[in-house]
């Protein structure tokens, strides 16, 4: 595993795009924290409203916000073939395409009672939730624009400012949150509605400085992307979405089998849910380093599939996957070795604890796994290769994760409780690491043979 840190042409730009993007992943997660404990004093009424709102907010604007990946691998191959014109083309088209998906989520979001239905909340909990959400519906427009620049922003190797403008968002919503919510500096206090209003205000900053980035930043100035009108193109528009609704898709799989494990799992009582709670915010935490690592080795890989050099693409595609192994080997060991102190750390309560810190095993365990199917998955997008993969993730994270969870947890001959789900969890990750292993290798095995040379007959 070590013989890839020789091939310093590989693993160098990997790493290089890859930390800027951990670190925007990591600081972002302030964000979230920051609502749990500015609302948490303010009222445990508007936090439980801001912690239902939230999830399913998160949820819709992730899953949009993944058809937006589709500029990645197009932006980035383009960039590699040295087609600069295209580059500000497609962007403008992904910018049309987010302002069709936030009128859609909007639509979701303006009415939001039937999706907080399920939850059961008291009714002036659902009221808060409901204008909370409906607050959020003004953010999402600006959300998905950030998707598209994020998206062509890491396609072109230039990831730092995601860094730059995750630090100025988190601090802006940290700091405006603990004004609007308790009324600071003579401010009302809005409660849940006052952090609804401040991600508002900071999502529609983050989006101007974007904007302000596109036409000013020597980097992306010079592919003219704001410097024209251009109308939506259905040409243009079908291929984003035949790429991108699947990796949308993929995205709500992913976050919704957690979703669904913990609305399972809260049936086995209130200090086990909880302490699943602390291991699966564990386990984000810790996939935010393959993801980074995953989107960083799909730029390049795609930009190498544009210059058709497609022995480097399949080089990079597979170097990263072993960078993301070796970090993952050092991850497990400190999961092993930390797990205990976390645990101990999030929670007062020893049973709780307990619960924690014997789920976070589950994670050491399948980091290796996680690390091999995020990378390979990216990699597959980067070759415009992404109906397959969705099927992969139905059937591992909602058919194993879920499925053989459900049985594992509670019709098993022994139950398992929620130890099971994480079990399924290990099985199902085991399965899409070697299934999107092998894809990736078939594929890029096929793309070889078929830009060989013919050699003519003698």
């Amino acid at each position: 595993m070590l013989s890839i840190f020789h091939s310093r042409p590989l693993v160098r730009p990997i790493l290089k795009n890859a930390w800027p993007v951990l670190v925007a992943q990591i600081v972002n997660i302030g964000m979230m924290l920051a609502d749990t404990i500015i609302v948490g004093h303010h009222s445990t009424q508007h936090l439980a409203a801001v912690a239902v709102g939230s999830g399913l907010y998160a949820t819709l604007a992730l899953s949009l916000g993944g058809v937006l990946q589709a500029l990645a691998p197009i932006v980035a191959q383009h960039y590699g073939a040295g087609e600069r014109a295209r580059i500000g083309s497609d962007m403008r088209q992904g910018l049309w395409l987010a302002v069709l998906l936030a009128l859609f989520g909007i639509a979701l979001l303006i009415q939001p009672r039937w999706l907080l239905a399920p939850a059961h909340l008291e009714p002036d909990i659902e009221d808060i939730a409901v204008g909370y959400m409906r607050l959020l519906a003004l953010s999402l427009p600006a959300a998905l624009g950030f998707r598209a620049f994020h998206a062509t922003a890491t396609a072109l190797g230039q990831p730092r400012p995601l860094m730059l403008i995750a630090f100025l968002e988190t601090f802006g919503h940290f700091l405006l949150a603990w004004c609007l919510v308790g009324g600071h500096f003579l401010l009302p206090a809005l409660g849940a509605a006052g952090a609804g209003l401040s991600q508002v205000i900071v999502s529609w900053a983050s989006l101007g400085l974007c904007v302000w980035l596109l036409k000013n930043h020597p980097r992306f100035a010079s592919f003219q992307i704001l410097d024209r009108m251009e109308y939506p193109r259905w040409s243009a528009q079908k291929e984003l979405l035949r790429l991108g609704a699947p990796i949308g898709f993929s995205f709500l799989v992913e976050v919704s089998a957690f979703t669904l494990m913990a609305i399972f799992i809260a049936r086995l009582g209130a200090e086990t849910v909880s302490g699943h709670r602390i291991a699966a915010n564990l386990s984000a935490f810790v996939y935010m380093l393959p993801l980074s690592l995953g989107i960083a080795t799909a730029a390049q890989v795609a930009q190498s599939v544009g210059a058709g050099d497609e022995a480097r693409a399949r080089g990079y595609a597979f170097a990263g996957i072993k960078i993301a192994c070796a970090f993952s080997v050092i991850l497990a060991a400190m999961m092993l070795w930390l797990r205990v102190p976390i645990a101990t750390l999030a929670t007062q309560d020893p049973k709780v604890a307990e619960v924690a810190a014997s789920l976070a095993l589950y994670i050491a365990l399948y980091q290796f796994f996680d690390a091999v199917q995020t990378v390979a998955c990216f990699a597959l997008r980067a070759y415009k290769i992404s109906f397959v993969p969705l099927l992969i993730h139905l059937g591992c994270f909602w058919g194993l994760g879920l499925g053989l969870g459900y049985w594992l947890a509670f019709r098993a001959p022994v139950p398992q409780g929620a130890s099971g789900f994480w079990q399924a969890s290990v099985a199902s990750t085991l399965t899409a690491a070697l299934l999107f292993g092998g894809l990736l290798r078939w594929a890029t095995k096929r793309r070889s043979s078929m830009t060989k040379p013919e050699t003519s007959p003698k």
